[in-house]
């Protein structure tokens, strides 16, 4: 009995850390006229914890950070773009809507948690590098994660989810090969 109950455990701990974990399914840099737009897709789900925590009016800063070097077979790698944005998911319970923000520009509203986080998993292209930041005809390496961003939490809340794996979310740095043009 014991033994199946161990079996049974050992067997739910990958999905109880798969859980936790952000994926990105998509990223690629454009060019255009302005500069170097970032465009990404993950794919994750909330646990429980986090799900309660937003629906209770705390808000939740996923962070998305991005690094683009040039390698150099001489020395270190040139780092020619490091940028971070920062989406803000929130419930406001008086009006019972979800509010999702970039930091520093008018959020939208949605009736859904789901349809709020579709702003994280999906956001719009992103502005990383103007146009002169990269040599044209150079490769990059384009390194990109995605967290959820417990830094911005109040302090008693930092506490917790540095204790609790509810709270830990985030994605490994995903690379890829880009060409400026």
């Amino acid at each position: 009995m014991l033994l199946a109950l161990a079996l049974l455990a050992a067997s739910l701990l990958p999905l109880a850390a798969a859980a936790n974990t952000v994926e990105l399914a998509q990223a690629r840099i454009e060019a255009d006229d302005d500069g170097y737009k970032l465009s990404t897709t993950f794919a994750f789900e909330l646990t429980r914890g986090l799900e309660d925590a937003v629906t209770h009016g705390l808000p939740l800063h996923f962070t998305t950070d991005v690094e683009i070097r040039r390698p150099r077979w001489y020395w270190f790698d040139e780092r020619a773009v490091n940028a971070s944005r920062t989406i803000r998911i929130s419930y406001d319970p008086l009006t019972r809507q979800y509010h999702a923000a970039i930091k520093g520009r008018l959020g939208q509203t949605f009736t859904t948690l789901d349809d709020a986080l579709s702003t994280v998993r999906r956001p719009g292209r992103w502005l990383v590098a103007e146009r002169g930041a990269l040599k044209p005809g150079e490769t990059y390496i384009v390194s990109v994660r995605m967290r959820l961003d417990i830094a911005q939490l109040s302090k008693p809340f930092q506490v917790h989810a540095l204790n609790s794996s509810d709270w830990r979310l985030s994605s490994d740095w995903k690379s890829f090969t880009f060409k400026a043009e």
